[in-house]
């Protein structure tokens, strides 16, 4: 399965955006990931909504599309264009929980794949921050 991914030069990190300050990843970008189509994932969640409290798994504004949108030119977002209904988008704990409901191999491997593209992601965003830190205090290391 990672080698199916890699051959196909998906790189999941690029799949990682940040809307209301969360990491998330669209509900379309993991059906391809899943080999899925996107209505099945958006009916694992209907069919299992106590398990997708707001802070895993949210429906985002037409503004925050747009403003997404904007930034990203070459995205799954252009594909948006024909859906009847809100994109969804999961954080890491949305991730973890539509793995434990979709039950398949697939899933399983993906979502370990997912899983240490936010591990990478956290600790980018976490060197870049102690970077930012140590040039704004004049680079004394404080």
């Amino acid at each position: 399965m990672n080698d199916l991914i890699e051959k196909e030069n998906i790189e999941i990190k690029n799949m990682i955006y940040e809307i209301r300050g969360k990491q998330v990843m669209l509900d379309s970008d993991l059906a391809k990931l899943y080999h899925v189509e996107t209505k099945r994932i958006n009916e694992a969640v209907k069919n299992n909504m106590d398990k997708f409290p707001e802070r895993f798994s949210f429906y985002i504004t037409f503004d925050e599309y747009r403003n997404l949108r904007s930034k990203i030119s070459t995205s799954s977002l252009n594909n948006h264009s024909g859906r009847r209904y809100n994109i969804r988008v999961f954080t890491e704990q949305g991730v973890a929980m539509l793995a434990t409901i979709l039950k398949s191999k697939v899933a399983t491997q993906v979502s370990i794949r997912i899983m240490d593209a936010f591990v990478a992601m956290r600790k980018y965003i976490s060197t870049e921050l102690m970077e930012q830190k140590y040039i704004i205090i004049g680079g004394y290391g404080y």
